[in-house]
This record gives structure tokens, C-alpha cells and sequence, in this order.
């Protein structure tokens, strides 16, 4: 009997093919922590282990301290370069087991390049083969699991997985490369070890973002001016129009038109023009565009987005996310999906299936999958988030199916003493995709009175505003990465983390998204000494050398190569004002950390300035008076920035906690808004459920909260809570 092994990327997964694959007798084997399942299917005897994604890393071969340039790399178990994987060895250890004694290997990880090279690199390291065959799925149903097992491709494709290997390796010797030269330039220069950080995408991505703050910082403002006229039916309907010039840049031409009007009192509508136009459907989401959609709808960071997007794929809600297509193939069984979703979208499905089911389509396409969509599986439970994205997931499938809206404009030309004024409101006369898309429509009706031409009107105000053009907005976090997708910079699964990366390392901050100071002078310092680390198109020529491997036409070696090459000589010059750039960046360094660390002026004695200090036993705010003022403040865990806003309660700094999301604290413990009834709270006798002490009242910077005494050998904590919400417990043995 042949025994064959599957291999997935996450061991939910794992059980799912299982599931799907089981025909009578399903195992689940333990092998320390880590679960495996076999099962026999059409006299084949099979064994489904996963990987908890990247088993294997890239890394230095030798180390030989902090030097650069260094080109000596190999692929290791990610647990022995970073202690933060290393809950993967188990795994590794497992699947390295049961490779021992099968003959086939089946690679069912994520169908895209990261999967591939997950897939290729087990299959090299562990099992000592190099073929195996691929299932190909863009959803973990069951039915999709089944049928890619059932089609199951001979090979997998080695030149994506060569693509992705590529990508990996170039991406390290960049960025340890870059990072190192910065970091030490500091270092040779002021002495101070400060890691700073660059790569491949990073630098040109940080470049994006630098060049619209030099558009903004060196914006000159133009001075315009509007006339308004606020006017009135006979029925008192209010009606506000603009000057038919609508910006006039010439201040006296804008004053002889006021002075001529500004205490005219009566109007006539002496024209009206209705216009109507169709309004599409929306595409299918891609990965971009739910990113996009999700930030400005929902309020979600790209980066969450992602990974709540992830969730509902690996749990079989929607398909795969990663996607670059805008394509919704007849395949996918649209009838199928709808009359599923019936029973909680009813009114939906029920129309939609009454029709002729052809989506919109974009014009983007990927070759493994198709656009994002809901399988029609229904979830049982979901997080708040989890439960936004996934609807707003299904009403973009709905609304992609939808007829054209249809909209009508009026436009109102208002005669006031022989000077025309302009007003305008657009209805929606027939809905079609709107209703399948609420409540994720953003769309205004604005509605004008009914009015005929020769209508006289009451004018109630003329109103002269004198304005100014307005600088290019900056970027937000999803507007960034579409920017990225449009330049080719990064792939739709890396772009999010690009970004992740660079609030990390200081070099941006803010909604929306500014640069730090040291952010400003890195990209300064590298374009004065070594401009080709920041050029896209380095980048865009290495992103068509990747799509080149793929298509057979370059070697992965090559690229490296070449990539060697670039940086040997990029990075010779850097040596060269080794000195001049750590200065500048170190200088940089230095005041970007005292701007972040200023909170606020001290509410206590009204003369220092509270900054975030570090001590013994970590950060903390101290008023720069001490010693004649002796203020002092908790920090929670956690990336802590200033706000620039007093409490509203208290009048206290207050501060803007980054952790999963970003959240504003008042820094005083006593604050009214954290106040409470400690009577009454303790009169509760609430007992520690670890050693039975009586809990006591204890505050930080979220609030008071009821924690042990016997702390730290007992640190159990309870959550005070309002009398509607659910009791919270977080014990910590």
C-alpha cells in the first residue's frame, strides 16, 4: 500500500483535509504537542501533517560579527535564528518523523509563492525528496479540499518556489546589509548603538512617504475667493449656490462682484438642468482594494485586515486572500454560494437569484485564484472585526451581481443682479447595487427643492470667503499601499508589513502618516551619499526579475548575483562617509526620541515638562523639575506616544498607547473618568480563586482594577466592570 504525506501550512488545515479526505476510519496521533492524522483512501494509506507556516529562514552561514558586506547565506530552521519561533521545532520534529516512512509527498500549503517555497523547503530539508505533487484550492470547504485532492496536480511548480526563494534571499541580503551599514555608521560616528533599519522595499517605500512631506512643507499657499448666495423659496426651503467662476484668484474682481450683490434681496432660477447617469456596480475585492475598503469603511489597518481576512479563509468563510485578481470565475458555483448565504441574507440571495447571475469584473488577474469571495459557509462565531470584514465581504459579492444605479444631477443656475450663481444635488432615482451594499455604502443625496425656471427666491445672505489651495494630502495607511501596488514596490501579502515596519522603527508616525525627523534625515543623508538605495526602479527591475523566474526566462542565481554585485559597490561608497552619514542620522536619532518622548506640560507644579524617562524597572514620565518636583507616572506595556491633548476630565497629559490598536489614556491614575465606588467594591469580598487573599484595589494608567496581594508570587487580576458588561477575569499563574 503507498503512503503518501500531505503537507499544509496551518494545522487547521491539516483537520480540514483530513476531514475531507476521510472515507470510514480517521486517526488524530499525538507527537509531543503536535497533532497528525492518518487515513486510508483508495488503497492508499495517508498521513496529514502541517507546518505552522515558515519552518525554514534564511541566514547568515558564518557569523563573523557585525561586518558588512556579508553574502554567506543559507536556509536554517527558523528556530535557530529567532527565539520567537521556536514553538515551530516541534512541528519540524514531526513532520521530519513521519517523512521517515512514506513514499509519495502531497504539498497542500497556500497555493501562492509563500506557500510554494514553505512547501519546497520541507520537502528538501525534511524529507530528502525533490518532487512531490500540489493541491491547488482557493477555499478550505470541504467539497474544494476534495476536489483538489481528487485533481491533484503531478508537480508542484518549482519556478515559483524558485521565485519565492529568490525573493527570500534577496530581500535578507538587502536588509541585513543596509541595516548593518546604518546602524554602524551611528556607531563609528557618536558612538551609540541605535538599530536602524532598510531594505529592498523599505527605503523606497520610506521615499514615498518623504517626498509627499516635501510637497507639503514646500507648498506655498495661493489665495482664492468664493461668493456664496444663501437663498429662499416661497415655501422657506433653503437653497445654497456658488458663484458660477467658482474659485476667482483675482481678490478685486471677486470684491467688484460682491460689492455689486451684497445687498441685492431677490433672485430668479433662470435655468434648470436635470442629467442622469448610470453608476456601475463595485469590481470584486482583491487583497488592495478590501484593504482599502476596509480601512475607510471600518476603520481596520491594512495589516489587521489581512490577518482577520486570513482567519475567515483558514476556517472555510471566505477564499483565499492574497489574491491579485479581480475575477470571478463561473466555477466558483454562484447559485451554490447564494442559496448557502439564504438563510441569513434571504432577501438578498432571493433576488439575485432570481436574475442573471453575470458579475462586473475588473480588469486584474491571478493566475491561482480568483477574486475574494464568501464560500457561503456560515460562521458560528466570530469577533466584532472578524464579523464587520466577513459582511463586508458577502455585500461586495451581492453588490458585483447587482444592476447599474441610476442617478439623477440638478443643476440650478440662480440669477442674482445679472451675476449667475450655481446649485447643485444629486438623487438616486433606482438603487440596483446600492441595496445590496448597504450599510457600506458612502454616498450623499442631496436633495434640492422643487423649483421651476422664472421662480422668484428671497436671497438671505451673500457671503465673500476668502480661502487658500491646500497642500497634497498626506498619506493614510491603505492609500500607501495602494501606492505601493501601483509603483510594483513589495508583493499584496508584504506591503501592510512594509509599513508595519517602518511605525516600528520610528521613521513615521501618526493618522494619517507623517515622517519623523528621523525619517526626514535618513532619506536625506542617503540621497546625498547613496541615492541608488532609495531608486524604485531598482526595486520594479527586481519585482520583473522575480515574474522573469517564473516564466523560465532567468535563473534565481543570476538575480542574486546581480543583486551582489549592486551592493558590493553601493556599499563601498557608504564606507566611504561612514562618519559624515552616522552623524547626521545619530543627530537625528536623538531628536526624534526627545520629540516622542515629551507628554506634556506637569499639572503639578506648572513649570517642567513631563517626558518619558527610563529607570530600573523600565519607562516611566518625570517632571523635568525633579528634583523640586517630584511627579511621576506609570507607562502600560506597550509602544507609547505623546497625544498633544489634555484630558477633558482632568486637564492630565494625556497619551496614545500603541498596541493592537491604537488607544488614547488619560496618565492620571485619579482621573473622574476612571472613578469609582471602592466601598462598595471591596464591600463585595471578592476572593483571589488561586490562594483566597481578598482582592484589593489597585490603579494604573487604563484605571483601577482588583488584583492579589500576594503579588508577583499570585498575579491574578480582575477587570471592574459596569454593572451591563460581562465580568472580565485574566489570570496569570
Amino acid at each position: 500500500m503507498t503512503t503518501q504525506m500531505i503537507i499544509t501550512e496551518k494545522p487547521s488545515v491539516a483537520e480540514k483535509i483530513a476531514q475531507a479526505l476521510k472515507e470510514k476510519n480517521l486517526e488524530k496521533n499525538k507527537d509531543g504537542k503536535v497533532s497528525y492524522y492518518t487515513l486510508t483512501r483508495d488503497n492508499k494509506h495517508i498521513v496529514i501533517v502541517c507546518a505552522v507556516g515558515h519552518l525554514f529562514t534564511v541566514a547568515e552561514k558564518e557569523k563573523h560579527g557585525w561586518t558588512y558586506p556579508t553574502f554567506s547565506i543559507t536556509w536554517k530552521p527558523s528556530y535557530e535564528v529567532n527565539k520567537e519561533s521556536d514553538f515551530t521545532k516541534a512541528y519540524l520534529t514531526t513532520i521530519q518523523k513521519v517523512s521517515k516512512k512514506i513514499d509519495e509527498v502531497i504539498i497542500a500549503t497556500d497555493w501562492d509563492i509563500e506557500g510554494e517555497v514553505i512547501g519546497e523547503r520541507i520537502l528538501k530539508y525534511l524529507c530528502k525528496k525533490n518532487t512531490a505533487m500540489r493541491m491547488q484550492y482557493s477555499t478550505t470547504t470541504k467539497e474544494d479540499l476534495l476536489e483538489s485532492y481528487e485533481h491533484i496536480n503531478k508537480s508542484y511548480d518549482k519556478k515559483l518556489a524558485e521565485a519565492g526563494i529568490t525573493r527570500h534571499e534577496l530581500d535578507f541580503i538587502f536588509g541585513i546589509n543596509l541595516s548593518r551599514a546604518l546602524t554602524l555608521s551611528v556607531k563609528a560616528a557618536t558612538n551609540r548603538f541605535k538599530i536602524l533599519s532598510s531594505g529592498r522595499v523599505q527605503g523606497p517605500a520610506l521615499k514615498l512617504l518623504y517626498d509627499r512631506e516635501v510637497e507639503i512643507e514646500s507648498f506655498k499657499p495661493i489665495p482664492f475667493f468664493e461668493l456664496y448666495a444663501e437663498t429662499q423659496t416661497k415655501s422657506k426651503e433653503i437653497i445654497f449656490a456658488q458663484h458660477e467662476k467658482g474659485k476667482i484668484e483675482d481678490k478685486q474682481e471677486a470684491q467688484k462682484i460682491y460689492k455689486k450683490i451684497k445687498d441685492e434681496k431677490t433672485a430668479t432660477i433662470t435655468n434648470l438642468e436635470k442629467k442622469q447617469h448610470k453608476q456601475l456596480p463595485p469590481i470584486p475585492f482583491d487583497l488592495t482594494s478590501l484593504q482599502t475598503e476596509a480601512y475607510a469603511i471600518l476603520k481596520i489597518a491594512p495589516k489587521k485586515t489581512l490577518e482577520l481576512a486570513q482567519n475567515l479563509y483558514t476556517n472555510s468563510y471566505i477564499s483565499y486572500p492574497r489574491t491579485s485578481s479581480q475575477k470571478l470565475p463561473e466555477s466558483i458555483g454562484y447559485k451554490k454560494i447564494l442559496k448557502k448565504l439564504e438563510s441569513k441574507f434571504s432577501k438578498e440571495c432571493s433576488f439575485l437569484l432570481k436574475g442573471n447571475l453575470k458579475p462586473r469584473e475588473g480588469n486584474k488577474i491571478d493566475a491561482a485564484h480568483p477574486a475574494i469571495y464568501p464560500t457561503g459557509e456560515l460562521p458560528k462565531k466570530l469577533s466584532p472585526q472578524e464579523a464587520r470584514l466577513y459582511e463586508l465581504i458577502i455585500r461586495r459579492f451581492f453588490a458585483v451581481f447587482g444592476e447599474p444605479a441610476l442617478r439623477e444631477t440638478l443643476t440650478l443656475t440662480i440669477d442674482v443682479k445679472k451675476e449667475n450663481f450655481i446649485a447643485k444635488g444629486t438623487i438616486t432615482l433606482e438603487p440596483g447595487w446600492h441595496d445590496l451594499y448597504k450599510p457600506f455604502l458612502k454616498l450623499k443625496e442631496e436633495t434640492l427643492p422643487i423649483v421651476a425656471i422664472n421662480d422668484n427666491l428671497d436671497v438671505k445672505k451673500i457671503t465673500l470667503e476668502e480661502k487658500e489651495t491646500q497642500p497634497p494630502a498626506r498619506y493614510n495607511e491603505a492609500s500607501i499601499i495602494r501606492e505601493l501596488e501601483q509603483k510594483n514596490l513589495g508583493t499584496k501579502a508584504t506591503r501592510a508589513q512594509i509599513v508595519d515596519n517602518l511605525f516600528q522603527r520610528n521613521y513615521v508616525e501618526g493618522k494619517p502618516i507623517q515622517v519623523t525627523e528621523l525619517g526626514k534625515r535618513t532619506i536625506n543623508t542617503l540621497l546625498k551619499y547613496c541615492p541608488e538605495i532609495l531608486d524604485e526602479k531598482l526595486t520594479r527591475d527586481f519585482e520583473d526579475d522575480m515574474e522573469a523566474i517564473q516564466q523560465k526566462e532567468k535563473k534565481g542565481s543570476e538575480v542574486i548575483e546581480a543583486a551582489e554585485k549592486f551592493l558590493t559597490t553601493t556599499l563601498k561608497k557608504f564606507k566611504t562617509h561612514e562618519k559624515e552619514i552616522g552623524k547626521e542620522l545619530g543627530e537625528a536619532n536623538i531628536e526624534t526620541q526627545q520629540q516622542q518622548s515629551k507628554i506634556g506640560p506637569c499639572p503639578l507644579c506648572k513649570k517642567g515638562e513631563l517626558t518619558i524617562k527610563r529607570g530600573k524597572f523600565g519607562l516611566f514620565i518625570a517632571c523635568t523639575e525633579y528634583p523640586k518636583c517630584e511627579a511621576t507616572f506609570k507607562i502600560p506595556k506597550g509602544k507609547v506616544l505623546p497625544n498633544e491633548k489634555l484630558c477633558e476630565h482632568c486637564n492630565y497629559p494625556t497619551i496614545k498607547l500603541i498596541k493592537k490598536r491604537p488607544q488614547i489614556l488619560c496618565i492620571n491614575p485619579n482621573c473622574p473618568s476612571k472613578k469609582i465606588d471602592e466601598k462598595k467594591i471591596l464591600a463585595e469580598g471578592r476572593k483571589c480563586p488561586n490562594c483566597s487573599s481578598d482582592l484589593i484595589i489597585r490603579r494604573s494608567a487604563y484605571g483601577a482594577f482588583l488584583a492579589c496581594p500576594g503579588y508577583p508570587k499570585c498575579k491574578h487580576i480582575e477587570a471592574i466592570v459596569k454593572k451591563e458588561e460581562t465580568k472580565k477575569k485574566v489570570t496569570k499563574k
